[in-house]
């Protein structure tokens, strides 16, 4: 029985060194992705806010003055890069995320000393737009190192599921804050319906179809009542940008293979991870047994 439990824990200890290579293979082809995602990201919400300002609300913006309309655009290219940051800051460890991020900080360094230029013709309405872009992105950290103990794959698991959910929220967050930065430009109407917005893009990140029309967009016909009579109401067309993983994806060559590598290291820890919870169940039972020959006596 001895010689059983020595097995099973050599075994055991063979599939920790197996699970914490898998646990490096995990979290460099994430923070590869992550900083693929965070490029993407900014070019899907540049050409969702292209499509809402020219196909959506063409008039609205068209009431912009040059100067009003270059400040809301570098105001949509900074909410990009602060996404992009946030993307960085989530696998941000002593493996991945250092490096990485201080050349993608130069880089937005050097962004936004060109976009500075270009929002040198004039002062008019520059305080609005900025402010709007720097005070409503995200204001906490989101970094999630990964765990101490890269042998345990349930760990594991919990740590690229936590990834996953942080990604959807910073997506989530940007797409609200685009349309908050909109709205106060007055490309967007003033009251947006913000419960049937949010329902409407759980609902589209939810499925897993491509939707009609420009990507990243939510394009809903809703019923509004007139507030001096009840019994009057109209259909009115509301377009604003909900950034979907899903679309971003499927737009981006690169992302699609990162993530199909992403994939693959799954499906092999959860092979390891299965293997890894048999071994230490039949340790226990093995123990178990032996615990019970250990104490039992004849009467």
């Amino acid at each position: 029985m001895a010689r059983a439990i020595e097995r099973i824990e050599r075994d055991i200890l063979a599939l920790k060194e197996a699970i914490r290579a898998i646990a490096v293979e995990l979290e460099n082809a994430y923070a590869s992705y992550l900083a693929t995602l965070g490029l993407a990201v900014r070019k899907q919400l540049i050409l969702a806010s292209y499509h809402l300002c020219t196909q959506g609300y063409p008039e609205n913006f068209l009431h912009l003055s040059l100067n009003q309309r270059q400040q809301l655009q570098q105001a949509i290219r900074k909410l990009g890069q602060l996404a992009a940051q946030e993307l960085l800051v989530c696998i941000e460890s002593e493996e991945a995320g250092g490096d990485e991020e201080d050349e993608r900080d130069e880089g937005d360094e050097g962004d936004e000393g060109d976009e500075g230029d270009e929002g040198d013709d004039g002062d008019e309405g520059d305080g609005e737009v900025t402010s709007s872009s720097s005070s409503v992105f995200l204001d906490t950290s989101n970094s999630l190192p990964l765990t101490a103990d890269t042998s345990n794959p349930i760990e594991l698991a919990k740590w690229q599921q936590n990834l996953e959910e942080v990604t959807q929220e910073i997506l989530k967050k940007l797409s609200h804050d685009a349309n908050v930065l909109l709205q106060k430009a007055g490309v967007l109407p003033k009251k947006l319906p913000e419960p049937i917005l949010a329902a409407a893009a759980a609902a589209s990140e939810a499925s897993a179809e491509v939707m009609p029309g420009p990507p990243n967009l939510l394009n809903l016909v809703i019923e509004i009542e007139n507030e001096q009579q009840s019994e009057d109401s109209r259909l009115t067309q509301i377009m604003a940008i909900n950034l979907r993983l899903g679309e971003i994806e499927f737009a981006d060559v690169t992302l699609s293979s990162e993530r199909r590598q992403i994939r693959s290291t799954l499906v092999k820890l959860n092979k390891l991870g299965r293997e890894y919870q048999k071994r230490h169940q039949e340790k226990a039972i093995a123990e178990a047994e032996a615990a019970w020959r250990a104490s039992w006596f004849e009467d």
